[in-house]
């Protein structure tokens, strides 16, 4: 073997390192910015979810509000049919001892 053989040997060997560095540079870019594009996709995602989350308890808190209003509507036309039914038995028993 001479020493250009051996220039030449290096050299592809040397070619081949440098190829192989930057073709796993540019596999560590792609894959870091996959990653971070997926980081953000899953922050949004998890925000997204928070606000729903949110919304959710307000509707909840809306909810219950409105069925405290319902049953107490309800208590009071309990107790205005019962005051009702109270003065018609009355009115009854008056007309009874009338007639």
């Amino acid at each position: 073997m001479t020493l250009a053989d051996s220039a030449e040997t290096v050299g592809a060997l040397v070619g081949a390192v440098g190829a192989a560095g930057l073709f796993t540079l540019l596999i560590v870019i792609v894959w870091q910015f996959a990653a971070t594009w997926r980081a953000r996709m899953l922050a949004a995602r998890e925000q997204q979810y928070k606000d729903l989350a949110a919304k959710y308890a307000e509707l909840l808190e809306d909810t219950v509000e409105l069925q405290r209003r319902t049953a107490e509507e309800q208590r009071q036309t309990l107790d205005e049919l019962t005051r009702t039914r109270l003065a018609v038995t009355s009115m009854e028993k008056m007309m009874r001892e009338i007639e």
